[in-house]
């Protein structure tokens, strides 16, 4: 278990560690709080975990896993599963600030960024899921247009996470801009960002890489509910 990198499972590494007051379940596998988000994970694929994983899917409905590899889970049915690509920077390529101004987002800013994320659907968004991490976004004429911050955070590691940015105001840099200022203040504490695209959004995939990021390993995304009953 120990040889185990902390990314292979970086729900289960999160939950069961720096954010943990975000779980629920403290056997052998966690589910993120339905406020916060959709993620579950088990510590390993024993039977006793796996089992655990499944009576949090029974509990709380669809939930998502995100990890290397993906054992089926008894109990439960799978209802969609991609290929994600799981990237890191070690460090960034060179670039100025950005061309325009930003802001830390907070608590009073919550409706705004679920409505922001509800629109572009950068990946799961709830209503607490800002709580996850430090954010920070563009406004134009007080309208919140682009964000990007923090999610899972495994010991060493902090996730970027929740970028979007409204169709009318895409081209004009915020995405990368708002990834890259998220990124170093990440590495600037001494942790390492990382980050998950889906391998088909290869575009996505060649921004991030223009950023520093490269790809680290395969992910498999997978969203559970309990098994239906004939």
């Amino acid at each position: 278990m120990s040889s185990r990198h902390p990314l292979d499972r970086p729900i289960w590494t999160a939950l069961s560690g720096r954010q943990s007051g975000f779980a629920l379940g403290d056997g052998p596998a966690r589910r993120i709080a339905a406020d916060v988000g959709v993620f579950v994970a088990a510590e390993d694929d024993s039977p006793a975990s796996l089992e655990a994983l499944a009576e949090l899917v029974r509990m709380h409905g669809e939930s998502w896993r995100m990890e290397v590899g993906a054992a089926p889970v008894p109990g439960t049915e799978t209802i969609t599963e991609a290929k994600g690509m799981q990237m890191v920077a070690d460090r960034l390529t060179p670039a100025g600030p950005p061309a325009f101004a930003f802001e830390a987002l907070a608590d009073a800013d919550a409706p705004e960024m679920l409505e922001l994320a509800l629109l572009t659907k950068p990946g799961p968004f709830a209503a607490r899921t800002h709580q996850l991490g430090d954010f920070v976004g563009v406004r134009r004429d007080g309208r919140l247009i682009a964000m990007a911050g923090e999610r899972l955070r495994p010991e060493g590691f902090t996730e970027v996470s929740g970028v979007c940015t409204l169709p009318e105001h895409r081209g004009q840099g915020y995405a990368a801009g708002l990834m890259r200022h998220v990124a170093g203040r990440i590495l600037d504490r001494g942790e390492t960002p990382f980050l998950h695209a889906y391998a088909t959004n290869t575009g996505a995939i060649g921004l991030y890489e223009t950023l520093g990021f490269r790809i680290r390993t395969e992910v498999t995304v997978t969203a559970l509910i309990p098994a239906r009953t004939s």
